[in-house]
């Protein structure tokens, strides 16, 4: 009843309690409900329509056919209140992204993003969710190869088309590559760049929302000039609570993962202070590290100076995040930045806390390998701090490093007597210590073992001939010619294995410290440490045979790469609250995540004409252009009439004292006319009443 009543806020109010009634009786009384307020005068009510349509499928999906009617007739609406709700329920009815549902948005796509900047801040998060999917299903990417010369002050490179007063602020010239060895340039979609720029104002509000929602529509349907746009507003953010500044640095980490350059500027506001929360100083430390590699030498040598300052606090986990800073930031730069962090991390490692130390050690093992035939002298050095260290990790990294690069050098080799020194205290090290010193035992057994076989067979060949018997007669026995049989290995194989080594092997002081540091961990309590030492035992039992233990032990190691921290989250989209949570919201993100759809192929896009808009007259509007308010007052304008003097009263020239004197005697004569005309016409009524009189009476006569 209340539907059909004068007010339309009462209208609207009774159409929203209907649709919020959760009974699904009265779905057809809803349904007809918001038919009846589709078309109605009031965009109030036509809004609450919008918004009603959700609600009423969600009560019966049977009424989908007519609720999709409806919000095709409201998403064409001229009112940028109702195009907005309209937007809103169309997100919220499942199965949006189908490609029946999204051809909804082409009679009416070009009106929608014109209407963007007018919506209100909640329909312009939802219009722009939609935009960034309708742009990858919609638009293909298209590319060209583009080569770009500099312009300079020494006439290369001009073109030679520029007159000698024209002032461009461009400091490139393009021109096509055929050749492919150009650059890559994105060539944009004539409705695509009308979406781009009707999102650019948006980059001025007030919503910290909308200002990501443009961001990352920038970042995936855009060109990188349009994503450096946002970059700015991005930044402004930072001034806000820590809770949106918190969401904030982690969008502005996964736009930096894709285009550090222009946040180099802003380095300054990623400086941490001490009010920080740890989320957002974790943040901060990897911004800088990103886009350290982009910075100039004298805005490097600042960051640096300021990892090393928070690297000395009292914090334990500020103190582990910028040692591993300043790795990643060597990590990525080139021979001279990262010489120089390797200097400041080898100062720490005489500190007295463990933790700086040992994450000081862990970056400086990874520095090492990147280039180890550069770094001897450096291993030497942190073997002399052997004496003072006291974190089993820290011991840990420098006995792998000795053990490591022990044969790179053979005349100079600190490895064996290393080894000697921490033997003597073997049974005072902590765990991860030992299993690093009997690796470390087993690595210069090894390369004493190849230094013998390859001595002797240069020396002469009967000790070559005597060493193959000795192989022959253990691992080639008469039972190993059928192949692995019951009685191929005895109990006391490894007996006679070691009483063979010491008749026929010498007591070289390696071998001996060997034999030692396995008897130290046979009695070892650790299952693990024991479990080590019975493989290497086993590995090297055979000293002629080191073919294998050379490949397992001295076999080059990959560089480590020590990634971003958010690198994890890389293919999250930007915005989405699963990128903020991270790991915790699972392998696929939280429920409900969307991710983004791939780049629709070339050929298979929408015909482009299903965008026109219709107006009246059936008549397609092809042009983008929108037409200004002295455009539009034109265009309504009547056409000129002429006069019969030849002048017209729309004419563009200005009009003389003649001209107006001649209009005013002809508007005179016009208007002495029309009073003769309408005497004339007086006296004929008169005399046809008087006429009718007399009639009249001779009737009566």
């Amino acid at each position: 009843k209340s539907l059909s009543s004068s007010s339309p806020q009462e209208r609207a109010l009774a159409l929203r309690v209907m649709s919020g009634i959760r009974v699904p009786v009265i779905s057809q009384i809803v349904s007809l409900g918001i038919k009846k307020a589709v078309g109605d005068m009031s965009p109030l009510v036509r809004r609450t329509a919008a918004l009603a349509v959700p609600k009423c499928w969600r009560l019966d999906p049977v009424t989908e056919p007519e609720l999709l009617e409806c919000l095709a007739g409201l998403l064409a609406d001229k009112q940028y209140v109702v195009a907005g709700a309209a937007v809103m329920a169309f997100l919220e009815v499942p199965g949006w992204r189908g490609e029946e549902r999204l051809g909804m948005i082409h009679p009416g796509y070009r009106s929608l993003v014109r209407k963007l900047v007018d919506m209100d801040e909640w329909a312009q998060l939802a219009m722009l969710r939609l935009m960034v999917y309708y742009g990858r299903r919609c638009f293909p990417r298209r590319t060209r190869r583009v080569r770009r010369r500099p312009v300079d002050g020494s006439g290369e490179g001009e073109d030679p088309t520029k007159g000698f007063y024209d002032e461009e602020p461009e400091r490139e010239s393009t021109r096509n590559d055929a050749s492919g060895d150009g650059e890559e340039e994105m060539i944009l979609d004539p409705d695509l760049e009308l979406l781009l720029n009707a999102a650019r104002p948006l980059l001025q509000s007030r919503n910290s929302a909308v200002i990501t929602s443009v961001a990352r529509l920038y970042l995936y349907l855009g060109t990188p000039t349009y994503l450096d746009l946002a970059i700015g507003p991005l930044m402004a953010l930072l001034r806000s609570a820590q809770d949106i500044q918190q969401v904030a640095l982690q969008n502005i980490v996964q736009v930096c993962l894709v285009r550090p350059q222009p946040f180099v500027r802003y380095f300054s506001h990623f400086l941490i202070r001490s009010v920080d929360a740890p989320a957002i100083w974790r943040l901060k430390l990897e911004v800088l590290t990103l886009i350290f590699p982009h910075a100039e030498p004298p805005t490097q040598g600042l960051l640096l100076r300021e990892l090393e300052h928070f690297s000395r606090g009292s914090n334990a986990d500020l103190v582990r995040e910028s040692v591993r800073a300043i790795g990643r930031c060597a990590q990525f730069s080139n021979a001279t930045t990262s010489a120089r962090c390797l200097r400041l991390l080898l100062a720490q490692i005489s500190s007295t806390d463990g933790t700086l130390v040992a994450e000081s050690l862990e970056v400086i093992r990874h520095l090492i390998q990147r280039d180890p035939h550069a770094h001897t002298k450096t291993v030497i050095r942190l073997a002399k701090n052997l004496d003072t260290a006291t974190s089993p990790q820290a011991r840990a990294s420098i006995i792998w490093l000795v053990g490591e690069f022990a044969g790179l050098q053979p005349g100079n080799n600190i490895a064996a007597d290393v080894l000697r020194i921490l033997a003597k205290g073997f049974a005072d090290e902590r765990e991860a210590a030992k299993l690093q010193i009997v690796l470390l035992a087993a690595k210069v057994y090894v390369h004493h073992l190849n230094m013998t076989n390859s001595s002797a067979e240069k020396a002469s060949t009967p000790v070559v001939e005597a060493s193959v018997p000795m192989q022959s007669s253990i691992i080639a026995s008469p039972e190993d010619e059928g192949g692995f049989g019951e009685n191929t290995l005895d109990l006391n194989t490894h007996e006679r294995v070691e009483e063979m080594m010491k008749e026929k092997e010498p007591d070289h002081p390696i071998a001996v410290l060997w034999r030692y540091v396995l008897l130290l961990a046979r009695y070892d309590t650790s299952y693990d440490l024991r479990d080590r030492a019975r493989l290497y035992k086993a590995l090297l039992a055979v000293p002629a045979s080191t073919e294998l233990a050379s490949l397992l032990l001295l076999a080059p190691k990959p560089v480590p790469q020590t990634p971003s921290p958010s690198e994890t989250r890389k293919n999250y989209v930007l915005g989405s609250a699963s990128l903020v949570i991270g790991d915790g919201g699972g392998v696929t993100g939280l429920r409900g995540y969307e991710s983004l759809p791939d780049w629709v192929k070339e050929g298979e896009e929408p015909d482009p004409k299903l965008r026109d808009e219709v107006v009246s007259g059936g008549k397609a509007d092809t042009s983008v252009r929108q037409l200004t308010a002295s455009e539009r007052l034109g265009s309504a304008t009547p056409p000129a009439v002429e006069k019969p003097n030849g002048l017209s009263m729309s004419s563009g020239k200005e009009k003389t004292l003649d001209d107006w004197l001649d209009e005013e005697e002809e508007e005179s004569e016009e208007s002495e006319e029309s009073e003769e005309t309408d005497e004339d016409s007086s006296e004929e009524e008169t005399e046809e009443e008087s006429e009718d009189g007399n009639e009249g009476d001779r009737l009566v006569k």
